[in-house]
C-alpha cells in the first residue's frame, strides 16, 4: 500500500490543500457580508456608528497603514467613502480655489482633482478652514459645500453637473457645518453672522457686528435644494437664533420626516418636504459645533459656548416645547466641539481637553469620567464593541463600550494634526490629517 492513494485518501487530500483558500474566501465574504459605505459626515446614520467587524485595533507610522496621500491645500472636511471611491474637499492657492478630490479606495491614488469655485477668504476662526463642511454622496454623485456658502454636485468621474451660489455666506467663525441628503434634497444650514466692513477684534467690536454672534438675530436659516438641478425648493426660517456648525439629521416620527437641525439658542425641527418649522427648544449657547445623536424617543445635544450643556430633547410636540419636552441636562463632560455618541443604552462625550465621560442616557448619569489626554475636535466614531477617539496630535485612543472604562489601544500615525473625524468603510479606518490622507487596516 506504501505510495498508493486510493479515491477516498485523494479526495480528503484535496481537503486538506483546499483548506487555506476556503479559509480566505470565507473571510473575503464574511468582510464582504459587513462592508459598508461611509457617505456623509459621521457616516450611514450621521451618529458615527457602523457595522462594520475586524477592523483595526492597533497602528503606528510604521505598522498597519495600508496607505497615505499627501493632499493639497488645506481642509477639515472628513473623508467619505461610497464603494471603491474616497471624496475629500480642500482649498488651494491661499484659500482661493475650491477643490474636490476622488481617490481609488484601495490604493490611495489620486483619481480625479477638481476645482470648482474661485473663492473669496473671509473671517473664520483659526481651528476652521474653507473646506470645513464634509461632503456626501448618493453613490452617483457627490455634493459639496465650501466656506462662502458655495455648493456644487459632481459625478463620479469629476464633471460638474450643477453649481448655486445664491448664499452668499459669512460667519466670524467661518462655515463648519456639513450638508445631508434626504430623498431628493441637499439640505445645508446656513448660521452665520453679520458681517460689516472693516470688522473689529476682540473686544473692540461694535453691537453690528456681535449681531449674530453674540446677539440673537432673525437670520439663520436652513436651506433645501434639489440634488438634480440645485435649484432651491424651501427655506426654513430660524426666528433667533445665534451662530452655529451642527451637521443636520433626519428623524421619522409618526410617518413624517423632520429635518433636526440645532444652532445657537434653538433646537429645531422643520418639515423635510416644506420646510415649515414644527417645534423649538430654546438652549442658550453661540458657536454650537458638536453634532447630536437620536436614539429611544431623545435627542442629545450639546449647546455650545457661554453655560455649555448637554441637553436631552424628547421627541415629539409642536411650536414651543421648551417648558415640556426637555428630559434631562448635564453640564459634566459637556464638549465644545466634538460630537456626542449614543451606544445603547450610553452615550459618550470627549471635551476638548480630551476627558471621556459615560452616560446613562435615559437620565443622564455619570457612570465614568477618564481622561484619554490631548486636545479633542474629531467626533468619536464607533464600531464592534470599541469607540475610537482622535486627537488633534494624530494620536487615538480606542476604549471598550460601556459602563467601565477600559482602555483597548493608543496608537498613532506620526507628526500630522487632525481635526476631521475618522471614516469607517471596507474593513478599514480612514484619517485625515493636515497633510496626508491615511488608509489604516489590513
Amino acid at each position: 500500500m506504501t505510495g498508493i492513494v486510493g479515491e477516498a485518501g485523494f479526495r480528503h487530500a484535496a481537503r486538506v490543500k483546499a483548506a487555506p483558500a476556503l479559509a480566505l474566501l470565507l473571510v473575503a465574504l464574511t468582510a464582504a457580508v459587513h462592508a459598508e459605505n461611509w457617505p456623509r459626515f459621521r457616516g450611514p446614520t450621521g451618529q458615527g456608528l457602523s457595522k462594520e467587524k475586524n477592523l483595526p485595533l492597533e497602528w503606528s507610522p510604521e505598522r498597519g497603514i495600508k496607505w497615505r496621500t499627501p493632499i493639497p491645500g488645506e481642509g477639515w472636511s472628513s473623508p467619505i467613502v461610497w464603494g471603491d471611491r474616497v471624496f475629500v474637499t480642500t482649498v488651494t492657492e491661499a484659500g482661493t480655489q475650491g477643490r474636490v478630490l476622488a481617490l481609488d479606495r484601495r490604493s490611495g491614488a489620486v483619481v480625479w482633482d477638481r476645482q470648482v469655485f474661485d473663492l473669496v477668504p473671509m473671517r473664520k476662526e483659526s481651528k476652521n478652514s474653507y473646506a470645513t463642511p464634509t461632503p456626501v454622496t448618493d453613490g452617483k454623485h457627490v455634493f459639496a459645500v465650501f466656506g462662502d456658502g458655495s455648493m456644487a454636485a459632481l459625478d463620479f468621474n469629476g464633471g460638474v453637473r450643477w453649481t448655486n451660489r445664491e448664499v452668499p455666506f459669512y460667519s466670524r467663525h467661518g462655515l463648519g457645518a456639513s450638508p445631508i441628503l434626504h430623498e431628493d434634497l441637499l439640505i445645508m444650514p446656513f448660521d452665520g453672522s453679520n458681517r460689516i466692513p472693516q470688522a473689529g477684534q476682540w473686544p473692540q467690536v461694535s453691537d453690528e457686528e456681535r449681531l449674530g454672534w453674540q446677539l440673537p438675530w432673525d437670520r439663520g436659516f436652513v436651506a433645501a435644494v434639489d440634488a438634480a438641478t440645485g435649484r432651491r425648493v424651501w427655506t426654513g426660517r430660524r426666528g433667533k437664533s445665534r451662530i452655529a456648525h451642527v451637521t443636520p439629521n433626519i428623524l421619522v416620527e409618526d410617518g413624517r420626516a423632520l429635518v433636526i437641525s440645532p444652532a445657537g439658542d434653538a433646537i429645531q425641527a422643520f418639515d423635510a418636504r416644506t420646510g415649515e418649522l414644527v417645534w423649538n427648544v430654546y438652549s442658550q449657547g453661540e458657536g454650537v459645533t458638536p453634532s447630536f445623536a437620536m436614539a429611544d424617543g431623545l435627542i442629545f445635544t450639546a449647546s455650545g459656548f457661554e453655560k455649555t450643556t448637554i441637553r436631552t430633547v424628547r421627541t415629539g410636540g409642536r411650536g414651543d416645547v421648551t417648558e415640556t419636552h426637555i428630559a434631562w441636562e448635564q453640564r459634566r463632560g459637556a464638549p465644545n466641539q466634538p460630537s456626542l455618541l449614543h451606544v445603547k443604552p450610553h452615550l459618550y462625550s470627549v471635551t476638548d481637553g480630551g476627558i471621556v465621560h459615560c452616560y446613562d442616557a435615559a437620565t443622564g448619569e455619570v457612570l465614568y469620567a477618564e481622561r484619554i489626554g490631548g486636545n479633542h475636535s474629531a467626533s468619536p466614531v464607533y464600531a464592534d464593541g470599541r469607540i475610537y477617539f482622535l486627537s488633534e496630535n494624530g494620536e487615538s485612543a480606542v476604549i471598550a463600550a460601556g459602563p467601565e472604562f477600559r482602555l483597548l489601544a493608543r496608537n498613532s500615525i506620526g507628526d500630522e494634526r487632525c481635526q476631521a473625524s475618522i471614516a469607517i468603510s471596507q474593513g478599514h479606518l480612514f484619517i485625515r490629517s493636515d497633510r496626508h490622507l491615511f488608509c489604516l487596516g489590513r
